[in-house]
């Protein structure tokens, strides 16, 4: 049997009626509230989207935050989320601007991560100035005390599987970018859990997030991403293979748990938290009982 896992709420985990769309990423839930709720629910973790940060340091600062997550026995941080950081287009002066902000942030609060995602949009992109780009991020987090997760999207338009996000990381070799891996964007595309036990370094897990979906797809991938995930353990994915392929690399936390439902949304904070950390340690529970079966 191996010790409780260290969980961490994602940001959309606790972010009420935010969607992570244009305009509607602003949770209503105060960010105290937020954090209370997460520690008083027991989990070790939280994660902060951009749209959050710059309304919360509207009224406040930085170690305002670092103080209210210490106080609240948070030990696990993670922000997000950098896009378009490989382009030379309008969107590069957003994406520089998001990307000093969350580099401040990382510093200030002790995240061990911050993520950044890839092409969704079409746009050409060379691999080499992404993988060129994607190095000088890391080495700049490092400067600051963090690490970069690199987010592979199955709907994505360039890297989009996980199998481009090993060829990312390990082709870059830089030991502050890594890969965040959702179980959602390795299961909905059908990749084979021994991929990560057997092609990814170690070194280069950096975040996972947990949840489960129903066996079909309904409407777009990328609707289904964001209105019907449902909570690890009750949907079609085997989760608690998941867990111990990604344990295979040595990972052992914090693990984080991404619910992004229109179901999850209609309910009370501290009831969402609840339901979501007791699904996966159930699912733990059943990776633990695989383990010395």
């Amino acid at each position: 049997m191996t010790t409780a896992p260290s969980l961490l709420a994602t940001c959309w985990t606790t972010a009420g009626t935010a969607l992570p769309l244009a305009g509607q990423s602003l949770s209503p839930i105060p960010v105290a509230e937020r954090i209370a709720a997460t520690a008083a629910g027991g989990w070790q973790g939280f994660g902060l989207v951009h749209a959050d940060l710059e309304a919360f340091l509207i009224d406040h600062t930085l170690a305002d935050l670092r103080l209210m997550l210490a106080d609240n026995g948070i030990t696990h941080v993670e922000v997000e989320l950098i896009e378009h950081w490989w382009a030379s287009d309008e969107r590069r002066p957003k994406s520089d601007r998001v990307r000093r902000e969350l580099l401040e942030a990382a510093e200030v609060l002790g995240a061990q991560t911050i993520k950044v995602g890839p092409e969704t949009g079409g746009h050409p992109v060379d691999p080499t100035t992404f993988a060129e780009a994607f190095d000088a991020l890391a080495t700049e987090a490092a400067a600051h005390g963090t690490r970069i997760a690199y987010e592979f999207l199955p709907f994505a338009t360039h890297g989009p599987s996980l199998e481009a996000g090993i060829e990312l990381v390990t082709q870059v070799a830089n030991p502050t970018g890594g890969l965040c891996i959702d179980i959602w964007h390795v299961a909905r595309p059908g990749t084979d859990y021994a991929v990560i036990a057997e092609s990814l370094p170690g070194e280069y897990v950096f975040s996972v997030e947990l949840n489960d979906a129903a066996p079909e797809t309904i409407g777009t991938l990328f609707e289904d991403t964001i209105h019907r995930r449902l909570l690890p353990g009750d949907g079609s994915f085997d989760v608690p293979a998941f867990i111990n392929a990604v344990r295979a690399t040595g990972f052992d936390g914090p693990w984080g748990v991404e619910i992004l439902s229109d179901h999850h949304r209609t309910l009370p904070l501290a009831e969402g938290l609840a339901a979501a950390r007791e699904a996966t340690l159930a699912c733990f529970a059943e990776a633990d009982r695989r383990l010395v079966a």
